[in-house]
């Protein structure tokens, strides 16, 4: 077959309806070479994690798309657990140090043994 030469008119003489006849295949060329693009960043950020997972095998687009899900909620929970860890921690020492208070408070009340009270003051700052 004899190579073709095709002929484009000047915009002016083209249509609305021709232009983007013209135009779709390029501006979706366009959007798969971004999602592509996008999808081969996600491969080399997180290409430690899928070799741990499926060494020296061929990742379809699919499969960095899973695992990248799967990586991002596993980070999600230990996220949640980190911060409810340190939420635990600082609650437990909110409320140890209003008990406190409210022991040398008592204390301060009520007459007790010198020798006791400084005992338990003693105690409480260990």
């Amino acid at each position: 077959m004899a190579p073709s030469t095709v002929f484009l008119a000047p915009d002016s003489l083209l249509t609305a309806k021709e232009k983007n006849k013209l135009r779709k295949p390029v501006v979706e060329k366009m959007r798969r070479d971004r999602i592509n693009s996008s999808i081969e960043q996600l491969k080399l950020l997180l290409e430690k994690e899928f070799q741990r997972h499926q060494p020296n095998s061929k990742l379809e687009k699919a499969d960095i798309l899973e695992m990248t899900v799967s990586y991002l909620k596993q980070q999600s929970q230990l996220q949640m657990k980190r911060c409810f860890r340190k939420s635990s921690q600082f609650d437990f020492r909110e409320g140890y140090s209003r008990c406190l208070q409210e022991a040398f408070h008592f204390l301060s009340l009520h007459k007790v043994q010198t020798e006791t009270q400084t005992k338990l003051l003693s105690h409480f700052q260990k």
